[in-house]
């Protein structure tokens, strides 16, 4: 989206692209709802349709939003699998990593992502980036909290940022550094005790990103590098 876009024009982005994803619904589904703007619009398309759904809310926000809206939101753990996972991004890259974790959901967000059957991305067309930048969301352990950014330090700059604990009680702060290689970076994070999730999401967790691009939605397929393309290993 150019730079003189306005706020309304992003909503209108955000807004085709949930009604896209939206389509993928269908009645009798359980479905993970992520957090953020671009999911709020999710929130009013689906209520709107009327389905019969199981859903699994990735923070008290989105939740408090379904509910109020009629959709049904039930406990992570009463459902067996998720069908279909539908959240926005903060960045995309060219080759489907993703940054999440603005709205300091994204230890949730990247567990019902990862449970999910299918997991698609929704975003404007300011998102989509030619290579990941700083910040990177990160959420910390409160016990050792010290002791755990000493040594994110040495991977690169890490602020604590002003806001409350996720709600799981994790204190969030932001990795501030380059990202040049996104697997190298999420290896490094998960290396280090006390990190308990950063806002790297890897290819291999998304099948699919609909980005709104003026009026019309670009559906962008996601064909990951994965271990079953390397030779077989004895």
């Amino acid at each position: 989206m150019p730079q003189s876009a306005t706020v309304d024009e992003a909503e209108h982005e955000k807004r085709l692209a949930a009604q896209a994803a939206a389509e993928l619904v269908e009645s009798g589904m359980s479905v993970g709802l992520g957090t953020g703007t671009t999911v709020a619009q999710l929130l009013d398309v689906l209520a709107g349709r009327r389905l019969r759904l199981r859903c699994v809310a990735t923070s008290p926000r989105t939740e408090q939003a379904a509910r109020a809206l009629g959709l049904a939101v039930e406990e992570f753990g009463t459902i067996e699998r998720i069908d279909l996972a539908i959240d926005g991004a903060d960045q995309v890259s060219p080759d489907g990593w993703l940054v999440k974790g603005g709205g300091a959901a994204h230890t949730r967000e990247k567990i019902v992502a990862a449970s999910a059957d299918r997991f698609v991305v929704i975003v404007d067309s300011a998102k989509p980036v030619p290579s990941l930048r700083p910040p990177v969301p990160l959420e910390l352990l409160a016990f050792g909290l010290d002791s755990t950014l000493r040594r994110l330090r040495v991977i690169g700059p890490v602020r604590r940022r002003d806001v409350a604990p996720s709600p799981d009680g994790g204190v969030i702060c932001d990795y501030l550094g380059p990202v040049e290689d996104p697997a190298l970076l999420a290896g490094a994070f998960d290396a280090v005790p006390g990190v308990v999730e950063h806002g790297l999401f890897p290819p291999e967790l998304v099948a699919e990103v609909f980005v709104g691009r003026g009026d019309m939605v670009e559906r962008v397929p996601v064909i990951p590098r994965r271990e079953a393309t390397r030779p077989d290993r004895p």
